[in-house]
């Protein structure tokens, strides 16, 4: 059977009129209570920053959650003033502004009860929920200084006097180690110390070995502060060391190029007087034949009493020599009177401006964990090894890497921001880079087996590689027990960001090979024309 339906238009009409006036007058929804989604939504002023704040200062705290029938705020007793109550114990308020008036960690708690379970993110977790919030409130940023001699063995020796106008007495040479200890949970540090070496520095360590080679009376600084919740605060002693002449023998602490000259770093400021140009030699190779050079002075740096510049006539010293420097012992002696012992060979050390300084790279190994040098993921045999942050060998600074190539292992690692991204760099394509970085060789052995290739470090760039690079250093074929400056130089073929890699080669050993690394450089280099 066949039904049919027939409308006449006045009732289609009417229908529609009926229809438009309940959607603009008469909205049935109006008058409907829908159910309301529970869900938890809390949060703090301070919830970015770990919710520290300063002590006598405030947190905010909000509950902007859905669905809630009632609440309770929980506050430590004797803890906080709460603004605009009397009441410092408990709040239903969905905004609280809370005054923290004692130092330490402290639990802030919230009860709520929803109308309907609650979801928690995408997960329903019930009608009634806690949270609890935990507020570290930090005193003021204080610091205190102590100070002590380093004796020649590496033990502390005899403390000096803290105070204005101390001029405690220092032997020329001498290392002080200065320890601070702090309050408040301070971030960053800022050590300025007139007259030592180094002069200045922003490693953040509890102690600090400053060397003093000029004779003198110096100040010294500390500034510790922290960004958020902010504070700092300074300290400052004027005439706290005192620089006497010394009995100890003078050492050669390192021999730099400056200027395209020759700068001998002593361990203490020498006498001009003293200094006999036919007491010195000078050998510079490059590209392996010797290049003819004359010593035509030998003098004092006119700023750093203990550096002494040798300038050959006619000539300088570029990246790509080969340049070393020996001494006969003769007249050089320091400004109390010490004379200098002989040295040989001594090898020159290229120091430009390193473009890691100041920049994320880790170069000197002092900020980072391990964690933030990971394995790159090349497969054997270059998982076979092991990296650690250490304090047991150092160059500079408080910490170098320690590294352990396995057995016909080697090791593939790369330094890492917090997000597991390697820190990249911009050069200057056709401009010529020294590559340089110190390191400690404890045990190595030749290869036995295999490809017969040395032990061995090499530096690649990506994505731009060079697959070409040599090694930088050999590790077979550097002295064990000594710290050895190894560099290369290099060009990129691209001013696109590039990323650093360090290989480790120990595949052709049957033995393990262990050494420290630190301070990586990367500096401008000038070639011989």
């Amino acid at each position: 059977m066949k039904l049919g339906y027939k409308f006449k238009l006045p009732t289609l009409l009417g229908l529609g009129l009926m229809i438009l006036g309940l959607s603009c007058d008469d909205d049935p929804a109006d008058d409907v209570a829908l159910p309301e989604t529970s869900h938890r939504v809390v949060m703090t002023s301070e919830m970015d920053f770990d919710n520290k704040v300063n002590l006598n200062e405030d947190i905010t705290f909000g509950d902007v959650s859905t669905g809630v029938e009632n609440r309770t705020w929980t506050f430590p007793e004797g803890v906080v003033d709460i603004a605009g109550s009397d009441n410092d114990a408990t709040s239903s308020e969905a905004t609280v502004r809370a005054y923290f008036k004692k130092i330490g960690d402290h639990e802030v708690k919230l009860q709520q009860t929803f109308q309907s379970d609650a979801y928690v993110g995408t997960t329903k977790m019930g009608k009634e929920l806690d949270t609890t919030f935990i507020v570290r409130v930090l005193g003021a940023v204080k610091v205190s200084i102590s100070a002590n001699i380093v004796n020649s063995d590496g033990t502390l020796g005899d403390a000096l006097t803290i105070g204005d106008n101390a001029k405690n007495e220092v032997m020329a040479g001498s290392t002080v180690r200065y320890t601070v200890a702090t309050e408040g949970e301070p971030e960053n540090y800022i050590w300025t110390v007139n007259g030592g070496d180094p002069e200045s520095s922003e490693v953040f360590e509890n102690e600090l070995d400053v060397k003093y080679k000029k004779l003198g009376s110096y100040d010294f600084s500390f500034a510790a502060n922290r960004e958020r919740p902010e504070g700092g605060t300074e300290v400052t002693y004027k005439n706290l060391i005192t620089i006497i002449p010394s009995t100890e023998p003078v050492t050669l602490d390192a021999v730099n190029e400056k200027d395209g000259n020759i700068a001998l770093n002593f361990s203490r400021e020498m006498e001009e007087s003293t200094l006999n140009p036919e007491d010195f030699s000078v050998s510079v190779v490059n590209g392996g034949a010797d290049v003819p050079v004359t010593i035509e002075s030998v003098t004092v740096d006119p700023d750093e009493g203990n550096l002494v510049i040798i300038k050959l006539a006619g000539n300088q010293i570029y990246n790509d020599d080969t340049v070393t420097v020996s001494y006969t012992a003769g007249s050089m002696a320091t400004t109390d009177a010490y004379p200098a012992e002989s040295f040989t060979d001594q090898q020159v050390v290229f120091k430009g401006e390193n473009i890691f300084e100041g920049s994320a790279f880790d170069y000197s190994f002092e900020n980072y964990t391990a964690a933030n040098w990971p394995y790159q993921w090349w497969g054997a045999p270059y998982d076979g090894y092991t990296f650690e942050i250490s304090t047991a060998q150092t160059y500079d600074g408080a910490k170098s890497a320690y590294v352990e190539m396995q057995p016909n292992g080697g090791m593939i690692i790369a330094n890492v921001d917090s997000d597991n991204a390697a820190i990249p760099f911009s050069f200057e394509t056709g401009q010529w880079y020294e590559i340089g970085i110190w390191v400690y060789v404890e045990s190595v052995n030749p290869p036995d087996t295999g490809d017969m290739f040395n032990a061995d470090v090499r530096f690649f760039w990506f994505p731009d590689v060079d697959w070409g690079v040599g090694p930088n250093p050999d590790l077979t074929a550097i002295p064990a027990g000594e710290w050895v400056y190894s560099s290369q130089l290099v060009q990129f073929s691209s001013e696109a960001p590039q990323t650093f890699s360090i290989r480790g080669y120990n595949a052709s050993n049957t033995t393990a090979t262990r050494f420290y690394m630190d301070n990586i450089s990367i500096s401008k280099a000038s070639l011989r024309p």
